[in-house]
């Protein structure tokens, strides 16, 4: 983040573009300055990214891995915290979570339907999830990722 540690962004098998465009945006209003996207997330230049990102692409920096294992492995040797955003036996709740000043912190969104996957949560450090009490018990996407990434942001500002 401008100015803070070096959170990233992952995507894991996000299907929609216009998700996608979601998520640059809300990364590039506070700040977190890289994305990866992995699988079948759609990349920029894509008119449906273009659509909700409204020029963010230009803002955040970006990088394609077909492999979002090799990803997450790269990421481990270089320190990062491997953090899914997933509901789990053994998620950590939103607001019980207190990042480490001294950490960078790798997020990872999953897909619509699926979520993260379970070999990529298997790999997690922890597992965040967002506290919920309608029937469906989930968010769309982009939605949860603002959730997160302003949690996670306002508490590293402390």
């Amino acid at each position: 983040m401008r100015g803070k540690k070096n959170h990233i962004i992952i995507t894991d098998n996000i299907r929609s573009a216009q998700n996608i465009g979601s998520i640059f945006r809300t990364c590039d209003a506070l700040g977190y300055q890289k994305i990866f996207l992995c699988g079948i997330s759609a990349t920029p230049p894509n008119k449906e990214i273009a659509k909700t990102a409204l020029g963010a692409t230009e803002t955040v920096s970006w990088e394609y891995f077909a492999d979002v294992n090799e990803l997450i492995s790269k990421l481990k040797d270089a320190g990062f915290v491997i953090c899914s955003i997933e509901q789990t036996t053994s998620s950590i709740m939103l607001q019980d979570f207190e990042p480490n000043s001294e950490l960078s912190y790798a997020l990872v969104l999953g897909n619509e339907v699926d979520g993260v996957s379970p070999e990529i949560i298997s790999k997690s450090d922890i597992c965040l999830e967002i506290p919920q009490f309608g029937a469906k018990k989930s968010f769309n996407v982009s939605v949860a990722a603002g959730i997160v990434l302003w949690d996670v942001l306002s508490k590293s500002m402390k």
